[in-house]
């Protein structure tokens, strides 16, 4: 039997790299995917016909998720596709703008935060509501090592991603009654099309100080996400899964 038979679950920004690999370890796991995307439609669809390839469930869903409304239309949307029913959500969406901080401007700044935090926010709002009256079900930030170990030009990010992990928390104190367990997952640096070319010293740095000698998986990560969302962690709640190779590990002195 597979982990996730039977849940439907709904992964946000799903057409990039870490959102394809949560969507497919989902549906490998047997639950129907219903797939966000903002502007990577075809992206997402390829991903959702990867998903009925491997004999699974999938919809592509539509939405901006700086605006508040568009959240709870997504969710409902999600729910109503899933018959009704909506047993994950995988809060992967979010933005990595490189800015130094003196010369940021306000608004570049909530740009940011509304898509890494606030999207969250109102994304899990909706499914707990949701969820409540079916007995419960599991929610998952991905966050960062980011949110605690920060870099220069991500100060945005690494803000956000350390409010998403506490956002996480304080969500599994409050919702726990509902039967709601809400986690968070940081990831380190995972390999992306490119990324050896575009950034090769940071590729090399990492190389140098990860334990496992590599770069991580989209589906390191899914991996992680399947483990939160099913019967296997479900006394694990407020808990923030460190998926970095060992990195952070590493002494810094």
């Amino acid at each position: 039997m597979k982990l996730l038979d039977g849940q439907v679950a709904l992964v946000t920004g799903a057409g990039g790299g870490i959102g394809r690999g949560i969507a497919l370890r989902f549906a490998e796991e047997g639950a129907a995917v219903a797939l966000h995307c903002r502007t990577a439609v075809e992206a997402a669809r390829e991903v959702a016909a990867r998903v009925r390839g491997l004999g699974g469930r999938a919809v592509v869903l539509r939405a901006d998720l700086t605006d508040e409304d568009a959240c709870r239309r997504l969710v409902g949307e999600a729910a109503d596709w899933g018959g009704g029913r909506l047993t994950a959500l995988v809060n992967n969406a979010g933005v990595q703008p490189v800015r130094d901080l003196p010369g940021m401007t306000a608004a570049e700044w909530r740009d940011v935060v509304d898509t890494n935090l606030s999207s969250v926010f109102a994304c899990t709002q909706a499914a707990a509501e949701l969820m409540r009256p079916r007995g419960g079900g599991t929610i998952t930030h991905i966050a960062s090592v980011e949110a605690s170990a920060p870099a220069p030009g991500h100060a945005p990010y690494c803000a956000s991603k350390a409010a998403v992990v506490m956002h996480a928390r304080s969500a599994a104190l409050e919702y726990g009654p509902w039967g709601i367990r809400v986690n968070t997952v940081s990831p380190g640096l995972v390999d992306r099309e490119g990324l050896a070319e575009t950034w090769p010293e940071g590729v090399r740095r990492w190389r140098r100080a990860v334990p496992t000698g590599r770069l991580g998986r989209p589906e390191d990560v899914g991996d992680a996400c399947v483990f939160l969302a099913s019967r296997l962690a479900s006394w694990v709640t407020g808990h923030d899964l460190v998926v970095d190779g060992g990195v952070s590990a590493r002494p810094t002195w």
